[in-house]
């Protein structure tokens, strides 16, 4: 059977003797379509262009750490006897759900306390764009021969150590740029009903996805006998749940 996925060079080109990795350069695009992506939504969901700025100037360096912290945190059996290693993101290890927890996170803190604007209305404009971010960025994974599944004879498996496996990294990809793409248009056409929805569905269509992906990896961080993305996946359904339920009956009271 030919197999569609080939082994990939995981070096995308060389400048003064440094090899650039594809791994960084695609979370650096997906990053930059993002903010770009933000940027010029703004004006037509009245926000203000300049505060998306703001917003990423803190919100982007903040999520990467806290991506890198979140997996550190979940290997340290072996960062432990290798400190340098934790700051050497070129070989991968950044957690999604870390960089979205503390990103965001800082972003909404951000809004609230310091520019007192509508954090939500902020947040519903920039959920979809970071879901098309990751949906770039998850192609990293597969230039790094990481995040993927356990072995099938499916004609997109991709080979890692001699063996065809499930590429989960591209089921998440297509799933994310779908998910991105049809928040974009609930929000742009009109139909969005209340301020939140957005990122509601983003936690709970994001979760359902990535509980049953993650069901299929074999490199996945564990919490105890479970994988952490599964049960991350649950808090964040019922989460995204519990607040498309509170701020729809809010929205109707109004």
């Amino acid at each position: 059977m030919d197999f569609l996925l080939k082994t990939p060079d995981r070096v995308a080109f060389t400048v003064f003797g440094i090899d650039i990795m594809w791994y960084g350069l695609l979370i650096g695009i997906g990053m930059v379509v993002a903010v770009v992506l933000s940027y010029r939504r703004a004006p037509k969901h009245g926000l203000n262009s300049e505060r998306v700025l703001d917003v990423v100037l803190w919100s982007i360096p903040a999520g990467v750490i806290g991506a890198r912290l979140y997996y550190v945190l979940f290997q340290w059996d072996y960062y432990k006897d290798h400190l340098k290693s934790i700051l050497n993101i070129r070989e991968g290890g950044l957690a999604i759900h870390g960089g979205i927890l503390v990103g965001v996170g800082l972003g909404a803190i951000l809004l609230w306390k310091v520019w007192k604007e509508d954090v939500l209305a902020y947040v519903d404009l920039c959920i979809p764009s970071i879901a098309l971010a990751q949906a770039i960025g998850r192609w990293g994974n597969y230039f790094n021969q990481e995040a993927y599944g356990r072995e099938t004879t499916l004609p997109w498996a991709m080979m890692v150590d001699g063996k065809f496996v499930h590429p989960t990294f591209l089921y998440e990809s297509i799933w994310c740029l779908l998910l991105g793409c049809f928040l974009i248009w609930l929000a742009d056409s009109g139909r969005q009903k209340f301020k939140g929805q957005i990122l509601c569905l983003y936690l709970m269509l994001y979760s359902v996805e990535r509980f049953f992906v993650e069901g299929l990896r074999t490199d996945s961080l564990m919490i105890g006998p479970l994988r952490q993305a599964q049960v991350i996946s649950l808090v964040l359904f019922a989460a995204g749940a519990a607040g498309y339920v509170r701020w729809k009956g809010k929205s109707a009271e109004a």
